[in-house]
This record gives C-alpha cells, sequence and structure tokens, in this order.
C-alpha cells in the first residue's frame, strides 16, 4: 500500500512540475514579446487625466483664479491654486441654490412656476425686467427676485437653515443686510466648502424635504444630454475689486458624478464667460463631456 502512495505522489509532482514550467515558459514569451495586459477602468483613465495641467485654461484665457473638481467614485480631487481653493470668498449668485431649497422647504414660494410681479425698477440685465418665476429667476440669475424670497424668509429663519447646513462661514449680519449677505458680506465660502455643500445636495443629506431637493436639482440643470447631465450655478460678485466669478455644480457621466467649483478673478464683464469656458476645458481634460 506504502508502494502505491509513493508512486501516486512521484506522478503528482512530475505533472505538477511540467504545468508550472509551462506556466512560466508562457509568461516569460509573453514578456518578451512586449505583451501587457489591457486595464479599462475609469479610475485607471483618471490617474493618466491627473497628470494634467488644469491650470493651461486660465493662461489661455488670460485669467486668475482656481479649479477644484471632485471625482466621487473614486474619491479623488483635481485642481489648480489650491492655495485659493481653501480662501473664503463671497457667494454671490452660487446661493441662489441655497435660497431656493430655503424658499421651497419654508413655503415662501409654493413652487417653481409661482410668479412675482417686478417692481418696475429698470436694473442693468434686460432679463431683469420682467415678472418671473423660481425657475427662470435661477436661469436669469435674478437677483431681485431672490431678494423678495430671502426678507420673506427672515434674518432668524434663513440663520437657522445655515447653522443646519454648516453653509460656509454662517455669517449673515444684521437684519438690515438680509437680502444683501451674500452680495456684499459678511457670508463667505471657499471652493472646497462649495462642493462639500453640493455633495450633501447630490446625495439628498441636507436638512430639506424630498420634493425640495429635487425641484432644486430639477432647475439646476443647465445641459442634459443622453450620455451626461450638468447642473450648476454661476455667480458674480462686483462689490469687491477685482469682482468675484464662480460656476459651480455637478456632472453626472459614466455612472459617476464629478463636483466642481470655478473661482476667478474677472478685471471686466469679458471675463464672464470664461467662468463655464474653463470649466468645461477642465472637464474635457478629465476625458469628460
Amino acid at each position: 500500500m506504502g508502494s502505491i502512495i509513493r508512486k501516486f505522489r512521484q506522478q503528482f509532482s512530475k505533472s505538477l512540475l511540467r504545468n508550472l514550467m509551462v506556466i512560466l515558459v508562457c509568461f516569460v514569451l509573453l514578456i518578451v514579446s512586449g505583451y501587457r495586459m489591457p486595464i479599462h477602468s475609469a479610475s485607471s483613465d483618471l490617474k493618466i487625466a491627473q497628470q494634467i495641467d488644469l491650470g493651461q485654461s486660465f493662461r489661455d484665457l488670460g485669467v486668475d483664479g482656481s479649479i477644484l473638481i471632485y471625482d466621487k467614485n473614486n474619491a479623488r480631487f483635481y485642481e489648480h491654486n489650491p492655495s485659493r481653493n481653501t480662501t473664503p470668498f463671497l457667494p454671490a449668485s452660487t446661493f441662489k441654490i441655497f435660497n431656493a431649497l430655503v424658499s421651497l422647504e419654508t413655503g415662501v414660494i409654493p413652487d417653481d412656476v409661482a410668479v412675482l410681479t417686478w417692481d418696475g425698477i429698470k436694473r442693468e440685465i434686460p432679463a431683469w425686467n420682467r415678472d418671473t418665476n423660481l425657475r427662470q429667476a435661477f436661469k436669469d440669475s435674478t437677483v431681485w427676485f431672490y431678494q423678495i424670497l430671502a426678507r420673506k424668509i427672515g434674518d432668524q429663519r434663513m440663520l437657522q437653515f445655515i447653522d443646519r447646513v454648516g453653509y460656509g462661514n454662517r455669517q449673515i449680519g444684521i437684519e438690515e443686510k438680509i437680502d444683501r449677505f451674500w452680495l456684499e458680506g459678511p457670508l463667505q465660502i471657499t471652493p472646497k466648502q462649495e462642493i462639500e455643500f453640493l455633495q450633501q445636495l447630490e446625495g439628498n443629506n441636507l436638512p430639506f424635504s424630498e420634493r425640495t431637493l429635487d425641484l432644486v436639482k430639477d432647475i439646476m440643470i443647465v445641459e442634459r444630454t443622453p450620455t451626461y447631465t450638468l447642473r450648476g450655478k454661476t455667480g458674480w460678485a462686483n462689490s469687491v475689486n477685482p469682482n468675484i466669478g464662480w460656476f459651480v455644480g455637478y456632472l453626472q457621466q459614466n455612472n459617476n458624478v464629478y463636483f466642481f467649483a470655478t473661482n476667478l478673478a474677472m478685471s471686466s464683464a469679458n471675463d464672464a464667460p470664461k467662468r463655464l469656458e474653463i470649466t468645461r476645458r477642465s472637464l474635457k481634460a478629465l476625458g469628460l463631456l
């Protein structure tokens, strides 16, 4: 019986050795031939994209500023000008995202189509000189519309929501500034904080109803195609010099979400279109859009 077992072990060892030799030879041949096993994943593409200089768009367009992009699935940041991305600025009209959330949640406006009457005061942007609703005012960035909403909300309720969310530096100032604290201060927010707020919004992790969150997400849509959906809001603070320009939002593409915050030092109105252009160029540099 013992001799049978020894013979079996010898045959098994020889067979195993032959198989190992075949595998080793094949492996060596693959290396010599230059074969590389293909790797197909979003993360491998983004590792390559990480080497791309996101500052090139700023230099090409002749403007100073920063951009911060966060890849949700891979928990990875891409950025230009890191120090600026942690510097607080006036949120300007990017605050309309928050203002819309609070306005709907508190019922100061019932939905996105309820119209407020224009006060007849001529303002510098023609689209502002008309009756409008929440959705259109968001698109046109109509300041007076959202100022009315802020006054209806009131400073106490506004501050309560800002504290609960942890928005920016959580400062709205005295009661008399309820309709301009996001335009003139003291409210400030960093690009990094903008992205943190947008992450909470996208993930429904804010103290608002599902109806409110879904409605605001819908009015934020800038562009929708069969392959991606882009949401965002621009901002322009002209009470400081240089002016501050924003474009913040998030892109849903390839079963992933990419949050972005673009911040510019704007010397003139000619710089306004560069907020979107730099953002688009940066996302394309990462292989998106």
